[in-house]
């Protein structure tokens, strides 16, 4: 049985969110290796850049948690999926 549109929706939406995070942790990761001077630089209230983006993934993973909370579709349930199985406390 292919999976139903929900479900799809829902497996697309965490697929473009995961992408979304991760170009953002890559920014992070690649800056570290490529120029771990500018980590170094302090952006705001006498934090450097390090600490100001770290903090900024943490928020960005909880923000992109509770969007896909908000924009998944819930599952219909299939009226037919149960009819193979005798209901439970039924007799045979």
């Amino acid at each position: 049985m292919p999976p139903s549109p929900e479900r799809r929706f829902n497996s697309r939406l965490g697929l473009i969110l995961f992408a979304v995070y991760l170009v953002l942790y890559l920014g992070f990761v690649l800056t570290n290796a490529l120029q771990p001077s500018a980590m170094e630089t302090i952006i705001v209230l006498g934090l450097n850049l390090a600490i100001v983006y770290g903090f900024a993934l943490i928020v960005a993973a909880i923000f992109l948690a509770l969007l896909y909370g908000l924009l998944c579709r819930k599952e219909i349930p299939n009226a037919t999926a149960n009819t193979d199985r005798p209901q439970e406390g039924a007799s045979e």
